[in-house]
Protein backbone atom coordinates (compact mmCIF):
# COMPACT_ATOMS: atom_id res chain seq x y z
CA UNK A 1 0.00 0.00 0.00
CA UNK A 2 1.24 3.46 -0.88
CA UNK A 3 1.77 5.66 2.21
CA UNK A 4 -0.05 9.01 2.05
CA UNK A 5 0.14 11.82 4.60
CA UNK A 6 -3.12 13.80 4.82
CA UNK A 7 -2.83 17.17 6.60
CA UNK A 8 -6.18 18.89 7.17
CA UNK A 9 -7.98 20.28 10.23
CA UNK A 10 -11.42 19.32 8.87
CA UNK A 11 -11.96 16.10 10.81
CA UNK A 12 -15.09 15.05 8.95
CA UNK A 13 -13.53 15.59 5.53
CA UNK A 14 -10.32 13.90 6.61
CA UNK A 15 -12.19 10.81 7.80
CA UNK A 16 -14.16 10.59 4.56
CA UNK A 17 -11.10 11.03 2.33
CA UNK A 18 -9.07 8.58 4.41
CA UNK A 19 -11.71 5.85 4.06
CA UNK A 20 -11.88 6.34 0.32
CA UNK A 21 -8.10 6.38 -0.10
CA UNK A 22 -7.75 3.17 1.92
CA UNK A 23 -10.33 1.46 -0.32
CA UNK A 24 -8.26 2.60 -3.31
CA UNK A 25 -5.13 0.93 -1.97
CA UNK A 26 -3.44 3.74 -0.02
CA UNK A 27 -2.10 3.61 3.53
CA UNK A 28 -3.26 6.91 5.03
CA UNK A 29 -1.97 8.72 8.08
CA UNK A 30 -3.79 11.94 8.98
CA UNK A 31 -2.72 14.87 11.14
CA UNK A 32 -4.70 18.00 11.75
CA UNK A 33 -2.36 20.98 11.92
CA UNK A 34 0.51 22.33 9.85
CA UNK A 35 3.19 21.85 12.47
CA UNK A 36 2.44 18.15 12.85
CA UNK A 37 2.30 17.92 9.04
CA UNK A 38 5.83 19.27 8.68
CA UNK A 39 7.19 16.82 11.26
CA UNK A 40 5.54 13.85 9.59
CA UNK A 41 6.47 14.91 6.05
CA UNK A 42 10.13 15.23 7.06
CA UNK A 43 10.18 11.63 8.33
CA UNK A 44 10.61 10.21 4.83
CA UNK A 45 7.87 7.62 5.37
CA UNK A 46 5.40 8.95 2.79
CA UNK A 47 5.16 8.77 -0.98
CA UNK A 48 3.06 11.95 -1.13
CA UNK A 49 1.64 14.66 1.14
CA UNK A 50 -1.88 16.07 0.72
CA UNK A 51 -1.80 19.46 2.43
CA UNK A 52 -4.66 21.84 3.19
CA UNK A 53 -3.99 25.58 2.92
CA UNK A 54 -6.14 26.82 5.82
CA UNK A 55 -5.05 25.25 9.12
CA UNK A 56 -4.39 26.24 12.75
CA UNK A 57 -0.97 26.65 14.38
CA UNK A 58 0.81 26.72 11.04
CA UNK A 59 -0.78 27.59 7.71
CA UNK A 60 -0.53 25.24 4.76
CA UNK A 61 1.67 27.72 2.90
CA UNK A 62 4.15 27.99 5.76
CA UNK A 63 4.04 24.21 6.20
CA UNK A 64 4.81 23.80 2.49
CA UNK A 65 7.75 26.19 2.76
CA UNK A 66 9.21 24.20 5.66
CA UNK A 67 8.58 20.86 3.98
CA UNK A 68 10.36 22.04 0.83
CA UNK A 69 13.36 23.09 2.94
CA UNK A 70 13.59 19.54 4.29
CA UNK A 71 12.28 17.20 1.62
CA UNK A 72 11.44 16.72 -2.06
CA UNK A 73 8.38 14.60 -1.24
CA UNK A 74 5.54 15.37 -3.70
CA UNK A 75 2.95 17.76 -2.23
CA UNK A 76 -0.64 18.11 -3.41
CA UNK A 77 -2.36 21.23 -2.05
CA UNK A 78 -6.02 21.47 -1.09
CA UNK A 79 -7.18 25.04 -1.79
CA UNK A 80 -10.41 26.98 -1.44
CA UNK A 81 -12.43 26.82 -4.66
CA UNK A 82 -11.96 30.00 -6.68
CA UNK A 83 -8.97 31.23 -4.65
CA UNK A 84 -6.40 31.62 -7.41
CA UNK A 85 -3.96 33.39 -5.10
CA UNK A 86 -3.47 30.31 -2.89
CA UNK A 87 -3.05 28.08 -5.93
CA UNK A 88 -0.50 30.30 -7.62
CA UNK A 89 1.49 30.90 -4.44
CA UNK A 90 1.44 27.21 -3.60
CA UNK A 91 2.73 26.18 -7.02
CA UNK A 92 5.35 28.91 -6.89
CA UNK A 93 6.57 27.59 -3.53
CA UNK A 94 7.05 24.08 -4.88
CA UNK A 95 3.71 22.27 -4.66
CA UNK A 96 3.33 19.63 -7.38
CA UNK A 97 -0.38 20.22 -7.98
CA UNK A 98 -3.56 21.41 -6.30
CA UNK A 99 -7.17 20.34 -5.92
CA UNK A 100 -9.85 22.93 -5.08
CA UNK A 101 -12.12 22.19 -2.09
CA UNK A 102 -14.70 20.83 -1.82
CA UNK A 103 -13.33 18.04 -3.96
CA UNK A 104 -14.63 14.59 -4.76
CA UNK A 105 -12.57 11.67 -3.47
CA UNK A 106 -12.32 10.39 -7.04
CA UNK A 107 -10.70 13.62 -8.24
CA UNK A 108 -8.24 13.59 -5.36
CA UNK A 109 -7.23 9.99 -6.09
CA UNK A 110 -6.77 10.78 -9.78
CA UNK A 111 -4.46 13.70 -8.99
CA UNK A 112 -2.48 11.65 -6.46
CA UNK A 113 -2.00 8.81 -8.93
CA UNK A 114 -0.91 11.21 -11.68
CA UNK A 115 1.80 12.66 -9.44
CA UNK A 116 2.90 9.23 -8.24
CA UNK A 117 3.12 7.91 -11.81
CA UNK A 118 5.68 10.57 -12.59
CA UNK A 119 7.57 9.89 -9.37
CA UNK A 120 7.55 6.11 -9.71
CA UNK A 121 8.52 6.21 -13.38
CA UNK A 122 11.53 8.28 -12.39
CA UNK A 123 12.55 5.89 -9.61
CA UNK A 124 12.01 2.81 -11.79
CA UNK A 125 14.44 4.09 -14.42
CA UNK A 126 18.06 3.41 -13.50
CA UNK A 127 20.24 6.48 -13.85
CA UNK A 128 22.96 4.43 -15.52
CA UNK A 129 22.03 3.85 -19.13
CA UNK A 130 19.53 6.71 -19.09
CA UNK A 131 20.28 9.10 -21.91
CA UNK A 132 21.38 12.50 -20.69
CA UNK A 133 19.48 15.36 -22.27
CA UNK A 134 21.55 18.43 -23.14
CA UNK A 135 20.47 21.83 -24.43
CA UNK A 136 23.40 24.21 -24.51
CA UNK A 137 24.73 24.53 -20.97
CA UNK A 138 21.66 22.80 -19.56
CA UNK A 139 22.08 19.10 -18.79
CA UNK A 140 19.17 16.99 -17.53
CA UNK A 141 19.38 13.41 -16.32
CA UNK A 142 15.83 11.98 -16.47
CA UNK A 143 16.91 8.84 -14.63
CA UNK A 144 17.65 10.60 -11.36
CA UNK A 145 15.92 13.90 -12.13
CA UNK A 146 19.10 15.90 -11.65
CA UNK A 147 19.88 19.12 -13.51
CA UNK A 148 23.14 20.90 -14.17
CA UNK A 149 23.10 24.49 -15.37
CA UNK A 150 26.34 26.17 -16.42
CA UNK A 151 28.29 23.49 -14.59
CA UNK A 152 26.40 23.84 -11.31
CA UNK A 153 23.55 21.74 -9.84
CA UNK A 154 20.13 23.35 -10.28
CA UNK A 155 17.48 22.62 -7.66
CA UNK A 156 14.05 22.04 -9.20
CA UNK A 157 10.81 20.62 -7.88
CA UNK A 158 9.49 17.48 -9.56
CA UNK A 159 6.95 19.49 -11.53
CA UNK A 160 9.55 22.04 -12.62
CA UNK A 161 11.79 19.23 -13.84
CA UNK A 162 8.96 17.71 -15.89
CA UNK A 163 8.23 21.04 -17.56
CA UNK A 164 11.87 21.87 -18.25
CA UNK A 165 12.43 18.38 -19.66
CA UNK A 166 9.63 18.92 -22.20
CA UNK A 167 11.12 22.25 -23.29
CA UNK A 168 14.64 20.82 -23.45
CA UNK A 169 13.49 17.98 -25.68
CA UNK A 170 12.17 20.63 -28.08
CA UNK A 171 14.93 23.20 -27.56
CA UNK A 172 14.67 26.05 -30.04
CA UNK A 173 11.07 25.16 -30.87
CA UNK A 174 7.82 26.71 -29.69
CA UNK A 175 5.81 24.19 -27.65
CA UNK A 176 2.13 24.88 -27.03
CA UNK A 177 0.86 24.85 -23.46
CA UNK A 178 -1.55 22.10 -24.50
CA UNK A 179 1.36 19.88 -25.59
CA UNK A 180 3.38 20.80 -22.52
CA UNK A 181 0.50 19.71 -20.28
CA UNK A 182 0.07 16.41 -22.13
CA UNK A 183 3.79 15.59 -22.08
CA UNK A 184 4.58 16.79 -18.56
CA UNK A 185 1.36 15.91 -16.72
CA UNK A 186 -0.31 13.34 -19.02
CA UNK A 187 -3.53 15.35 -19.11
CA UNK A 188 -5.07 18.06 -21.31
CA UNK A 189 -4.70 21.67 -20.27
CA UNK A 190 -7.79 22.89 -18.44
CA UNK A 191 -9.31 26.21 -19.38
CA UNK A 192 -7.94 29.15 -17.36
CA UNK A 193 -5.34 26.84 -15.75
CA UNK A 194 -2.25 28.90 -14.92
CA UNK A 195 -0.11 26.28 -13.21
CA UNK A 196 2.23 25.95 -16.20
CA UNK A 197 2.75 29.73 -16.31
CA UNK A 198 3.53 29.83 -12.60
CA UNK A 199 6.04 26.99 -12.73
CA UNK A 200 7.70 28.41 -15.85
CA UNK A 201 8.09 31.73 -14.02
CA UNK A 202 9.88 29.93 -11.19
CA UNK A 203 12.17 28.08 -13.62
CA UNK A 204 13.01 31.36 -15.35
CA UNK A 205 14.13 32.86 -12.06
CA UNK A 206 16.37 29.87 -11.34
CA UNK A 207 17.97 29.98 -14.81
CA UNK A 208 18.59 33.73 -14.66
CA UNK A 209 18.86 35.88 -17.77
CA UNK A 210 20.88 35.76 -20.97
CA UNK A 211 23.65 38.20 -21.80
CA UNK A 212 21.09 40.39 -23.56
CA UNK A 213 18.94 40.51 -20.42
CA UNK A 214 16.21 38.31 -21.89
CA UNK A 215 14.87 35.11 -20.36
CA UNK A 216 16.15 31.71 -21.46
CA UNK A 217 12.51 30.65 -21.80
CA UNK A 218 10.62 32.79 -24.27
CA UNK A 219 6.83 32.98 -24.36
CA UNK A 220 4.47 33.68 -27.21
CA UNK A 221 1.21 35.00 -25.79
CA UNK A 222 -1.62 32.55 -26.26
CA UNK A 223 0.63 29.96 -27.92
CA UNK A 224 3.30 28.51 -25.67
CA UNK A 225 6.93 28.52 -24.59
CA UNK A 226 10.35 28.04 -26.18
CA UNK A 227 13.68 27.21 -24.53
CA UNK A 228 16.61 28.97 -26.18
CA UNK A 229 19.84 27.01 -26.61
CA UNK A 230 22.32 29.88 -26.76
Amino acid sequence: MIPVLLVDDDLELTAMLSQYLVREGFDVHAVHDGQAGVSEAASGRYAIVVLDVMMPRLSGMEALRRIRALSKVPVLMLTARGDNVDRIVGLDMGADDYVPKPCTPGELVARIRAILRRTQAREATPSSGQRVLQAGELILSPGNRQVTWRGMPLELTGTEFSLLEVLARHVGQLVSKHDISLQAFSRPLARFDRRIDVHISSIRQKLGTRADGESWIQSVRGLGYQLLED
